[in-house]
């Protein structure tokens, strides 16, 4: 059976920010999804030790002051993340990230700033995965398409439902769902095994970030630098 009729494991997390090394996690969510319904369900709320801006409870719907009553110390939700993840990769299940190079980026951000082991640590030194990205193979399989790609338009393109977006579990399942949706329209995706769909997806997000930054440059910026990595973007700007 081709990878997505298989069972696959969405993550998602909101977070007090958009720049995956300086945000702190606010809410995470795993979900171990079948080939229709959710099999098995972790959600961490977190206290991220730092105020969350109004932008974006506005968004998530969480508040400071609900993180530093009732979210769990953010050292504790971090690791048990990463251990959640890497047990899923240890037993060969995909883990589906929209936008992965984001929400990973930012995990691995959170474990280096609480001196917690890495992810690649807890996989013995090997590098994470298999990640599937709608997100990323979006932009590659219909490169042209206008109109946004955030997970409601891609739901919305895709015929998924999306109920409560901006909720991590709601967004983890969504973003299980449009992977699914994906392979099933786009042959030349689902023949691939998971893990030649992970390097496909390094290469894919590597041209898209160099042409970006083309772009940015013909523009007037000539000092855009955009990282081409994925699914981990460069750390070494990130400060405890």
């Amino acid at each position: 059976m081709a990878w997505h009729g298989e069972p696959l494991v969405g993550f998602d997390l909101e977070t007090t920010g958009t720049d995956p090394l300086e945000a702190r996690i606010v809410t995470a969510a795993v979900v171990q999804v079948g080939e229709r319904d959710p099999l098995e369900l972790r959600f961490w709320l977190a206290d991220p030790g730092v105020h969350i801006p109004e932008q974006a409870s506005a968004i998530h719907g969480i508040s400071s002051e609900r993180a530093a009553t009732e979210g769990r110390p953010a050292p504790e939700v971090a690791d048990e993340i990463a251990r959640t993840l890497c047990g899923h990769w240890q037993r060969g299940i995909p883990v589906v990230a929209y936008n992965a190079a984001f929400d990973l980026t930012l995990l691995a951000a959170e474990l280096r700033r609480h001196d917690l082991p890495s992810l690649s640590d807890r996989l013995d030194g090997r590098s994470i995965g298999p990640v599937i990205d709608p997100y990323t193979i979006d932009r590659a399989v219909d490169r042209f398409r206008k109109g946004k790609r955030t997970l409601q338009a891609v739901s919305a393109e895709y015929g998924t439902p999306l109920d409560g977006a901006h909720d991590a579990i709601a967004d983890a399942v969504a973003a299980v769902r449009v992977a699914r949706a994906l392979a099933r329209r786009h042959p030349q995706v689902a023949k691939l095994d998971p893990e030649e769909l992970h390097q496909h997806q390094v290469r894919w997000y590597a041209q898209w970030a160099q042409d970006f930054q083309e772009f940015l440059r013909r523009k007037g910026t000539a000092d855009a630098s955009i990282d081409t990595s994925w699914p981990l973007r460069d750390l070494t700007p990130a400060t405890r």
